[in-house]
Protein backbone atom coordinates (compact mmCIF):
# COMPACT_ATOMS: atom_id res chain seq x y z
CA UNK A 1 0.00 0.00 0.00
CA UNK A 2 1.11 3.34 -0.88
CA UNK A 3 2.62 5.69 2.11
CA UNK A 4 2.31 9.46 2.12
CA UNK A 5 1.11 10.24 5.87
CA UNK A 6 1.68 13.86 5.52
CA UNK A 7 0.55 14.35 1.88
CA UNK A 8 -2.51 16.32 0.79
CA UNK A 9 -5.79 15.11 1.64
CA UNK A 10 -7.79 14.36 -2.18
CA UNK A 11 -11.31 15.59 -2.31
CA UNK A 12 -13.34 13.40 -4.88
CA UNK A 13 -16.77 14.93 -5.54
CA UNK A 14 -19.54 15.52 -8.21
CA UNK A 15 -20.39 19.14 -9.76
CA UNK A 16 -23.30 19.35 -7.60
CA UNK A 17 -24.52 20.89 -4.72
CA UNK A 18 -25.57 18.00 -2.84
CA UNK A 19 -21.90 16.23 -3.29
CA UNK A 20 -19.86 19.85 -3.36
CA UNK A 21 -21.07 20.96 0.04
CA UNK A 22 -19.91 17.94 2.67
CA UNK A 23 -16.50 18.03 0.42
CA UNK A 24 -16.60 21.81 1.62
CA UNK A 25 -17.00 21.03 4.77
CA UNK A 26 -14.82 18.76 5.15
CA UNK A 27 -12.17 20.52 3.46
CA UNK A 28 -12.53 23.36 5.89
CA UNK A 29 -12.02 21.36 9.03
CA UNK A 30 -9.03 20.03 7.58
CA UNK A 31 -7.37 23.26 6.67
CA UNK A 32 -8.21 24.28 10.12
CA UNK A 33 -5.72 21.33 11.00
CA UNK A 34 -3.12 22.41 8.80
CA UNK A 35 -4.03 19.94 5.86
CA UNK A 36 -3.66 20.39 2.36
CA UNK A 37 -6.43 19.96 0.04
CA UNK A 38 -6.80 18.49 -3.79
CA UNK A 39 -10.38 18.16 -5.25
CA UNK A 40 -10.60 15.58 -7.89
CA UNK A 41 -14.23 16.90 -9.93
CA UNK A 42 -16.15 16.97 -13.43
CA UNK A 43 -16.27 20.13 -15.69
CA UNK A 44 -19.25 21.36 -13.79
CA UNK A 45 -16.27 22.64 -11.09
CA UNK A 46 -16.18 26.17 -12.66
CA UNK A 47 -19.41 26.59 -10.66
CA UNK A 48 -18.04 26.00 -7.32
CA UNK A 49 -14.85 26.36 -7.41
CA UNK A 50 -14.86 29.28 -4.78
CA UNK A 51 -16.37 26.87 -2.10
CA UNK A 52 -12.27 25.30 -2.43
CA UNK A 53 -10.73 28.53 -1.87
CA UNK A 54 -7.03 27.08 -1.35
CA UNK A 55 -7.70 23.83 -2.98
CA UNK A 56 -5.78 22.14 -5.59
CA UNK A 57 -8.50 21.61 -7.97
CA UNK A 58 -8.44 18.87 -11.21
CA UNK A 59 -10.92 18.47 -13.78
CA UNK A 60 -11.57 14.77 -14.52
CA UNK A 61 -13.40 12.88 -17.11
CA UNK A 62 -16.30 11.05 -16.18
CA UNK A 63 -19.79 10.27 -17.15
CA UNK A 64 -23.13 8.82 -16.17
CA UNK A 65 -24.76 6.35 -17.42
CA UNK A 66 -28.12 6.83 -19.35
CA UNK A 67 -30.67 4.31 -18.38
CA UNK A 68 -30.34 0.89 -16.98
CA UNK A 69 -28.88 -1.47 -19.29
CA UNK A 70 -25.82 -2.20 -20.57
CA UNK A 71 -25.83 0.35 -23.70
CA UNK A 72 -26.03 3.37 -21.06
CA UNK A 73 -22.63 2.12 -19.76
CA UNK A 74 -21.12 0.97 -22.85
CA UNK A 75 -21.43 4.50 -23.79
CA UNK A 76 -20.38 6.11 -20.60
CA UNK A 77 -16.91 3.84 -20.46
CA UNK A 78 -14.37 5.62 -22.73
CA UNK A 79 -15.12 8.68 -20.34
CA UNK A 80 -15.13 6.69 -17.55
CA UNK A 81 -11.72 5.12 -18.28
CA UNK A 82 -10.18 8.09 -19.56
CA UNK A 83 -11.01 9.56 -16.14
CA UNK A 84 -9.24 6.73 -14.15
CA UNK A 85 -6.13 7.24 -16.30
CA UNK A 86 -6.07 11.17 -15.68
CA UNK A 87 -6.86 10.20 -11.92
CA UNK A 88 -3.60 7.84 -11.89
CA UNK A 89 -1.37 10.40 -13.08
CA UNK A 90 -2.67 13.29 -10.80
CA UNK A 91 -1.86 10.88 -7.96
CA UNK A 92 1.15 9.32 -8.86
CA UNK A 93 2.24 13.56 -9.04
CA UNK A 94 0.31 14.79 -5.81
CA UNK A 95 1.24 11.42 -3.52
CA UNK A 96 -1.85 11.97 -1.07
CA UNK A 97 -1.96 10.51 2.38
CA UNK A 98 -5.81 9.49 1.44
CA UNK A 99 -8.65 9.68 -0.98
CA UNK A 100 -12.40 10.55 0.07
CA UNK A 101 -15.02 10.50 -2.20
CA UNK A 102 -18.72 11.73 -1.90
CA UNK A 103 -20.32 9.56 -4.30
CA UNK A 104 -22.10 10.37 -7.71
CA UNK A 105 -20.41 8.72 -11.08
CA UNK A 106 -17.97 12.07 -11.18
CA UNK A 107 -16.26 10.15 -8.20
CA UNK A 108 -15.73 7.00 -9.32
CA UNK A 109 -12.48 7.33 -11.92
CA UNK A 110 -10.78 9.34 -8.48
CA UNK A 111 -11.59 6.32 -6.65
CA UNK A 112 -10.69 3.78 -8.92
CA UNK A 113 -7.34 4.82 -9.60
CA UNK A 114 -6.75 5.70 -5.87
CA UNK A 115 -7.39 1.80 -5.24
CA UNK A 116 -5.55 0.62 -7.86
CA UNK A 117 -2.63 2.68 -6.49
CA UNK A 118 -3.22 1.33 -3.20
CA UNK A 119 -3.68 5.17 -1.59
CA UNK A 120 -5.77 4.59 1.83
CA UNK A 121 -9.39 5.30 0.42
CA UNK A 122 -13.05 5.66 1.74
CA UNK A 123 -16.38 6.86 0.38
CA UNK A 124 -19.14 8.59 2.19
CA UNK A 125 -23.20 8.44 1.89
CA UNK A 126 -24.72 10.96 2.58
CA UNK A 127 -28.51 9.60 2.35
CA UNK A 128 -30.23 6.75 3.82
CA UNK A 129 -29.48 4.47 0.52
CA UNK A 130 -26.16 3.40 -0.61
CA UNK A 131 -25.41 5.20 -3.64
CA UNK A 132 -24.46 3.35 -7.20
CA UNK A 133 -20.95 4.47 -7.34
CA UNK A 134 -20.58 3.58 -3.18
CA UNK A 135 -21.91 0.22 -3.91
CA UNK A 136 -19.54 -0.31 -6.66
CA UNK A 137 -16.64 0.55 -5.08
CA UNK A 138 -17.24 -0.59 -1.10
CA UNK A 139 -15.66 -4.15 -1.50
CA UNK A 140 -12.22 -2.41 -2.36
CA UNK A 141 -12.26 0.56 -0.19
CA UNK A 142 -11.16 0.81 3.15
CA UNK A 143 -14.14 2.47 5.27
CA UNK A 144 -17.14 3.41 4.09
CA UNK A 145 -18.30 6.93 6.32
CA UNK A 146 -22.02 7.06 6.51
CA UNK A 147 -24.87 9.58 7.58
CA UNK A 148 -27.27 7.06 8.56
CA UNK A 149 -26.41 3.73 11.00
CA UNK A 150 -28.03 0.91 8.12
CA UNK A 151 -28.08 2.37 4.81
CA UNK A 152 -29.87 0.51 2.45
CA UNK A 153 -28.12 -1.85 0.23
CA UNK A 154 -24.91 -1.37 2.58
CA UNK A 155 -24.03 -5.56 2.06
CA UNK A 156 -23.39 -7.63 5.02
CA UNK A 157 -19.90 -8.69 3.46
CA UNK A 158 -19.00 -4.28 3.94
CA UNK A 159 -20.69 -3.69 6.96
CA UNK A 160 -17.40 -4.25 8.72
CA UNK A 161 -16.48 -1.15 6.82
CA UNK A 162 -18.99 1.13 8.37
CA UNK A 163 -18.18 3.98 10.43
CA UNK A 164 -21.03 6.55 11.53
CA UNK A 165 -19.59 10.28 10.83
CA UNK A 166 -22.97 11.88 9.77
CA UNK A 167 -23.25 14.36 7.44
CA UNK A 168 -20.79 17.17 7.30
CA UNK A 169 -22.08 20.39 6.85
CA UNK A 170 -20.48 24.04 6.34
CA UNK A 171 -18.96 26.72 8.49
CA UNK A 172 -22.11 28.97 7.70
CA UNK A 173 -24.54 25.79 8.61
CA UNK A 174 -22.68 25.53 12.46
CA UNK A 175 -22.83 29.11 13.03
CA UNK A 176 -26.57 29.27 12.63
CA UNK A 177 -26.75 25.77 14.84
CA UNK A 178 -27.35 28.07 18.03
CA UNK A 179 -29.76 30.10 16.71
CA UNK A 180 -33.15 29.66 19.11
CA UNK A 181 -36.35 28.55 16.80
CA UNK A 182 -39.02 31.56 17.59
CA UNK A 183 -42.27 30.70 17.92
CA UNK A 184 -44.81 31.99 15.64
CA UNK A 185 -46.82 34.95 17.95
CA UNK A 186 -50.89 34.85 17.56
CA UNK A 187 -51.07 37.16 14.60
CA UNK A 188 -47.74 37.84 14.62
CA UNK A 189 -45.15 37.62 11.29
CA UNK A 190 -44.92 33.82 9.59
CA UNK A 191 -41.81 33.68 7.81
CA UNK A 192 -41.99 30.71 5.37
CA UNK A 193 -38.63 29.88 3.19
CA UNK A 194 -39.20 28.14 0.14
CA UNK A 195 -36.73 26.40 -2.14
CA UNK A 196 -35.89 23.48 -4.60
CA UNK A 197 -32.39 22.79 -5.14
CA UNK A 198 -30.90 22.96 -8.61
CA UNK A 199 -34.04 20.25 -9.74
CA UNK A 200 -36.69 21.06 -8.00
CA UNK A 201 -37.60 24.87 -8.12
CA UNK A 202 -40.02 24.53 -10.89
CA UNK A 203 -42.42 22.12 -8.47
CA UNK A 204 -42.64 25.39 -6.01
CA UNK A 205 -43.01 27.55 -8.21
CA UNK A 206 -46.01 25.28 -9.79
CA UNK A 207 -48.09 24.70 -6.63
CA UNK A 208 -46.62 26.82 -3.55
CA UNK A 209 -48.02 30.35 -4.13
CA UNK A 210 -51.28 29.11 -5.21
CA UNK A 211 -51.63 27.18 -1.54
CA UNK A 212 -50.75 30.20 0.18
CA UNK A 213 -53.38 32.34 -2.04
CA UNK A 214 -56.09 29.68 -0.96
CA UNK A 215 -54.85 30.60 3.12
CA UNK A 216 -57.71 32.84 5.17
CA UNK A 217 -56.71 36.58 4.45
CA UNK A 218 -55.46 36.76 7.94
CA UNK A 219 -53.01 34.30 7.26
CA UNK A 220 -51.56 35.89 3.80
CA UNK A 221 -51.49 39.19 5.80
CA UNK A 222 -48.76 37.97 8.70
CA UNK A 223 -46.69 35.65 5.70
CA UNK A 224 -43.39 36.68 4.66
CA UNK A 225 -42.37 34.54 2.21
CA UNK A 226 -38.71 34.07 0.67
CA UNK A 227 -38.68 31.81 -2.07
CA UNK A 228 -36.14 30.42 -4.71
CA UNK A 229 -37.58 30.54 -8.46
CA UNK A 230 -35.80 29.89 -11.67
CA UNK A 231 -35.68 32.86 -13.81
CA UNK A 232 -38.52 31.99 -16.64
CA UNK A 233 -40.53 31.45 -13.64
CA UNK A 234 -40.05 34.50 -11.81
CA UNK A 235 -42.82 36.79 -13.04
CA UNK A 236 -45.63 34.81 -12.50
CA UNK A 237 -44.83 33.78 -9.12
CA UNK A 238 -44.43 37.15 -8.54
CA UNK A 239 -48.04 37.49 -10.05
CA UNK A 240 -49.45 35.60 -8.00
CA UNK A 241 -48.32 37.03 -4.86
CA UNK A 242 -49.25 40.23 -5.69
CA UNK A 243 -52.41 39.52 -6.15
CA UNK A 244 -53.11 37.39 -2.96
CA UNK A 245 -51.56 40.50 -1.30
CA UNK A 246 -48.20 38.46 0.42
CA UNK A 247 -45.19 39.76 0.49
CA UNK A 248 -42.28 37.90 -1.17
CA UNK A 249 -38.77 37.96 -1.82
CA UNK A 250 -38.07 36.00 -4.78
CA UNK A 251 -34.30 35.11 -6.45
CA UNK A 252 -33.25 32.23 -8.71
CA UNK A 253 -30.30 31.49 -5.94
CA UNK A 254 -29.74 32.54 -2.22
CA UNK A 255 -25.75 32.76 -1.28
CA UNK A 256 -26.90 33.05 2.49
CA UNK A 257 -29.03 29.96 2.36
CA UNK A 258 -28.22 28.81 6.26
CA UNK A 259 -29.00 32.41 7.60
CA UNK A 260 -31.80 31.84 5.41
CA UNK A 261 -33.05 28.76 7.10
CA UNK A 262 -32.60 29.92 10.60
CA UNK A 263 -34.75 32.45 10.29
CA UNK A 264 -37.56 30.91 9.20
CA UNK A 265 -40.81 29.17 10.92
CA UNK A 266 -41.05 26.89 8.36
CA UNK A 267 -39.41 25.48 4.98
CA UNK A 268 -41.09 23.65 2.43
CA UNK A 269 -38.14 22.07 0.23
CA UNK A 270 -36.89 18.87 -1.21
CA UNK A 271 -35.06 16.67 0.50
CA UNK A 272 -31.30 16.01 -0.25
CA UNK A 273 -28.79 14.93 1.64
CA UNK A 274 -27.68 18.24 2.36
CA UNK A 275 -30.68 19.87 2.87
CA UNK A 276 -32.25 17.68 5.61
CA UNK A 277 -28.84 17.33 7.23
CA UNK A 278 -28.26 21.61 7.23
CA UNK A 279 -32.25 21.32 8.41
CA UNK A 280 -31.44 19.05 11.58
CA UNK A 281 -27.82 20.88 12.43
CA UNK A 282 -30.09 24.27 12.62
CA UNK A 283 -33.19 22.83 13.86
CA UNK A 284 -36.21 24.09 11.61
CA UNK A 285 -39.35 22.44 10.57
CA UNK A 286 -39.83 21.11 7.11
CA UNK A 287 -42.14 20.12 4.34
CA UNK A 288 -40.14 18.10 2.44
CA UNK A 289 -41.14 17.05 -1.27
CA UNK A 290 -38.66 14.52 -2.30
CA UNK A 291 -37.74 14.28 -6.16
CA UNK A 292 -39.21 11.86 -7.56
CA UNK A 293 -36.74 10.27 -10.44
CA UNK A 294 -33.87 10.37 -7.83
CA UNK A 295 -31.57 7.30 -8.13
CA UNK A 296 -33.05 4.46 -5.74
CA UNK A 297 -35.47 7.58 -4.31
CA UNK A 298 -32.93 8.24 -1.71
CA UNK A 299 -34.18 11.69 -1.09
CA UNK A 300 -37.81 9.94 -0.29
CA UNK A 301 -35.49 7.64 2.42
CA UNK A 302 -33.88 10.74 3.35
CA UNK A 303 -37.58 12.74 4.21
CA UNK A 304 -38.94 9.26 5.72
CA UNK A 305 -36.09 9.56 8.25
CA UNK A 306 -36.49 13.20 9.65
CA UNK A 307 -40.58 12.43 9.21
CA UNK A 308 -40.42 9.59 11.22
CA UNK A 309 -38.61 11.70 13.87
CA UNK A 310 -41.39 13.88 14.01
CA UNK A 311 -39.06 17.02 12.35
CA UNK A 312 -41.42 17.40 9.21
CA UNK A 313 -43.95 16.09 7.25
CA UNK A 314 -43.27 14.28 3.62
CA UNK A 315 -45.49 14.70 0.59
CA UNK A 316 -44.71 13.10 -2.28
CA UNK A 317 -45.05 15.00 -5.35
CA UNK A 318 -47.65 13.43 -6.46
CA UNK A 319 -49.96 14.50 -3.54
CA UNK A 320 -48.17 17.99 -3.32
CA UNK A 321 -51.45 20.07 -4.69
CA UNK A 322 -52.32 23.09 -4.18
CA UNK A 323 -55.47 22.22 -2.06
CA UNK A 324 -53.46 19.69 -0.30
CA UNK A 325 -50.69 22.28 0.55
CA UNK A 326 -52.87 25.27 1.72
CA UNK A 327 -54.70 22.83 4.31
CA UNK A 328 -51.27 21.35 5.53
CA UNK A 329 -50.27 25.08 6.19
CA UNK A 330 -53.39 26.39 7.29
CA UNK A 331 -53.91 23.58 10.36
CA UNK A 332 -49.55 24.01 10.65
CA UNK A 333 -50.08 28.06 11.37
CA UNK A 334 -53.06 27.29 13.61
CA UNK A 335 -50.88 25.63 15.85
CA UNK A 336 -47.64 26.96 16.40
CA UNK A 337 -47.01 24.26 19.51
CA UNK A 338 -46.76 21.82 16.34
CA UNK A 339 -44.35 23.89 13.99
CA UNK A 340 -41.85 24.29 17.48
CA UNK A 341 -42.04 20.58 19.04
CA UNK A 342 -41.11 19.87 15.00
CA UNK A 343 -37.88 22.45 14.76
CA UNK A 344 -36.79 20.29 18.41
CA UNK A 345 -37.35 17.25 17.18
CA UNK A 346 -34.92 18.27 14.01
CA UNK A 347 -32.40 19.65 15.89
CA UNK A 348 -32.08 16.41 18.54
CA UNK A 349 -31.00 14.61 14.86
CA UNK A 350 -28.37 16.97 14.06
CA UNK A 351 -25.00 16.24 13.69
CA UNK A 352 -22.87 19.31 14.24
CA UNK A 353 -19.57 17.23 15.19
CA UNK A 354 -20.19 14.79 11.64
CA UNK A 355 -17.31 17.36 10.09
CA UNK A 356 -14.45 16.57 12.82
CA UNK A 357 -15.90 12.57 12.63
CA UNK A 358 -15.17 12.63 9.02
CA UNK A 359 -11.80 14.59 9.24
CA UNK A 360 -10.73 11.94 11.99
CA UNK A 361 -11.49 9.20 9.97
CA UNK A 362 -9.90 10.29 7.46
CA UNK A 363 -6.90 11.48 8.90
CA UNK A 364 -6.61 8.02 10.67
CA UNK A 365 -6.80 5.92 7.38
CA UNK A 366 -3.76 8.50 6.14
CA UNK A 367 -1.29 7.86 9.16
CA UNK A 368 -2.10 3.74 8.27
CA UNK A 369 -4.61 3.04 11.49
CA UNK A 370 -7.06 0.85 9.98
CA UNK A 371 -7.04 -1.22 13.44
CA UNK A 372 -8.92 1.90 14.72
CA UNK A 373 -11.19 2.06 12.15
CA UNK A 374 -12.10 -1.42 12.32
CA UNK A 375 -12.33 -1.38 15.71
CA UNK A 376 -14.83 1.40 15.79
CA UNK A 377 -16.92 0.01 13.08
CA UNK A 378 -17.34 -3.32 14.50
CA UNK A 379 -18.31 -1.44 18.12
CA UNK A 380 -20.84 0.27 15.87
CA UNK A 381 -22.60 -2.64 14.35
CA UNK A 382 -22.50 -4.79 18.11
CA UNK A 383 -24.30 -1.51 19.67
CA UNK A 384 -26.80 -0.97 16.77
CA UNK A 385 -28.09 -4.61 17.34
CA UNK A 386 -29.67 -3.10 20.35
CA UNK A 387 -30.65 0.30 19.48
CA UNK A 388 -29.71 2.83 16.58
CA UNK A 389 -27.21 5.50 18.10
CA UNK A 390 -25.03 8.24 16.38
CA UNK A 391 -21.61 6.97 18.30
CA UNK A 392 -18.83 9.54 16.79
CA UNK A 393 -15.52 8.30 15.54
CA UNK A 394 -12.08 8.97 17.70
CA UNK A 395 -9.04 8.73 16.40
CA UNK A 396 -6.67 6.08 17.77
CA UNK A 397 -9.29 4.07 19.61
CA UNK A 398 -9.37 0.90 20.03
Amino acid sequence: MTRHPQGPIVIAAGGTGGHLFPGQALAQELRRRGRKIVLMTDERVQRFDKLFPEADIYEVPSATPSGKGLAGLVKAAPAIIAGVARSFAILQRVKPAALIGFGGYPTLPPVAAAILRGIPTCVHEQNAVLGRVNRLVAPHVNAIASTFDQPKFLKARDSGKLVLTGNPVRDAVIAQAGRPYEIPLADGVIRLLVFGGSQGARVMSDVVPGALAKLPQQMRDRLRVVQQARPEDMERVRAVYAQAGIAAELNAFFDDMPERIAAAHLVIGRSGASTVSELAVIGRPAIMVPLPHSLDNDQKANAGKLAEAGAGWMIEQKDFTEAALAARLQALFANPAELAAAAQAAKAQGQPGAVRALADLVEALGRGDFRAVHNHAARQIAANEGRSNHLKFAAGGA
